[in-house]
């Protein structure tokens, strides 16, 4: 059974054909500058490669590019798209509508694109994906939306609440949603598989950390609490985003500077974070080089990283009364062995113990880096969100 896993943006349209037999991936590539000038980079499994420059005025040629590609010339890998059993999406933004992936419908469209004012970048391009997959691919081929924000739809009200009056939440549905869920809940049952444990009887705190980062308290196979909020805005410091900052001070500078609200989010989701306090970067390999050849400013925003994802740590063993394993992700938490090594320091009173010479240099590979003495194992898991959702459209279409 192959299954084609589509990942939209406002600009672009990135794609894995997945063969769901083995879980191999076929293909994958990326429909890039929709609405621009598009560009397609295509690349099979077995190493062939196609790039070309395009026309993409909307998604639906984005969609039908993606379609040649798939079956015409010397890249290709299935005859038609009939060999497609189904499309899976990610969709970034669920609310509380979705807590669950569900197959596609035109309402179901619908209300995806309803929820664009809770995800302005995200959401209206999916619908746009959507609708545009429906031109393109054959009718009988079922479509399934998987939500980044249904692993967090198990919190309970006093972790997703804000202290505002209860009519924003019951009007505007102000509150926390948590991002990255996808991620989080492949990770978190792929390190359970690989510590030969039931999930429900795990304690995790998952720590996906890449440009854009979130941790989350995984109690038993279900999110409890989550670093990112109302948008991917809130949590930890980011590659160009601020993380979490008083409310006041947001005010305060938007003020200062005379921004309008637009101004003021643009401010802070593209122009802070690491780049915005180190000055060299948003690239997290870029800040270390710049603090191991002593720039103040890059090491400083190193520093903030790593305390603040001690203090999730911290909290979040607190949240779920104990805590069996910590796991890093992303591109991050995958790679950066320096960011693993520092956040594991002084972290014995939790019984994490590192195990460094396992940590050393390791990069991207599923592995347990904490020492045989350690309490609390420490794992690097490397996430596959786009599995994930080939597995869910499987599940679903199977029923």
């Amino acid at each position: 059974m192959i299954i084609l896993v589509v990942n939209a943006g406002s600009s672009s349209l990135k794609y894995q054909l997945i063969n769901m037999d083995d879980e191999s991936v076929i293909a994958k590539g990326n429909c890039d500058r929709i609405g621009i000038d598009g560009h397609i980079s295509h690349k099979t499994g077995d190493g062939r490669k196609f790039e070309a420059d395009c026309s993409f005025p909307t998604h639906t040629e984005a969609f039908m590019k993606l379609v040649e590609a798939l079956t015409t010339g010397d890249a290709k890998v299935i005859d038609s798209m009939d060999e497609i059993s189904a499309v899976g999406h990610r969709i970034v933004q669920g609310a509380d509508i979705f807590d669950k992936s569900v197959l596609v419908t035109d309402e179901i469209i619908d209300k995806i694109d309803e929820l664009r004012e809770l995800a302005p970048v995200h959401n209206h391009a999916h619908a746009l994906a959507l609708r545009a997959c429906k031109k393109v691919i054959p009718e009988n081929v079922p479509q399934v939306a998987v939500f980044d924000t249904a692993f967090h739809q198990t919190m309970p009200p006093k972790a997703y609440m804000f202290g505002l009056p209860y009519d924003d939440y019951e009007n505007l549905h102000v509150r926390k949603y948590g991002f990255h869920g996808t991620s989080h809940r492949f990770v978190s049952s792929a390190l359970a598989e690989a510590m030969g444990k039931d999930i429900k009887d795990l304690k995790i705190v998952s720590c996906h950390l890449g440009n854009g980062s979130s941790i989350t308290a995984v109690d038993g196979g279900k999110s409890v609490d989550t670093s990112m909020g109302f948008t991917p805005l809130d949590g930890v410091v980011m590659g160009t985003r601020t993380g979490s900052v008083d409310p006041s001070a947001v005010t305060f500078v938007a003020d200062k500077h005379g921004f309008t609200p637009a101004e003021m989010s643009d401010y802070m989701n593209k122009k802070s974070g690491f780049l915005g306090v180190s000055g060299v970067g948003s690239d997290n390999r870029d800040i270390t080089d710049a603090a191991e050849h002593g720039n103040a400013r890059a090491k400083l925003v190193s520093d903030m990283l790593v305390y603040e994802i001690k203090k999730y740590i911290g909290s979040y063993s607190a949240v779920m009364n104990g805590l069996d394993a910590v796991l890093f992700t992303g591109g991050i938490g995958e790679n950066a062995y320096d960011v693993r090594e520092k956040v594991c320091e002084d972290m014995e009173f939790f019984g994490i113990k590192l195990d460094k010479s396992a940590n050393d240099g390791m990069r991207g590979q599923l592995k347990k880096i904490s020492s045989e003495d350690s309490k609390v194992e420490v794992w690097v898991v490397p996430t596959n969100e786009e599995l994930l959702i080939a597995r869910d459209t499987l599940a679903l279409i199977s029923k």
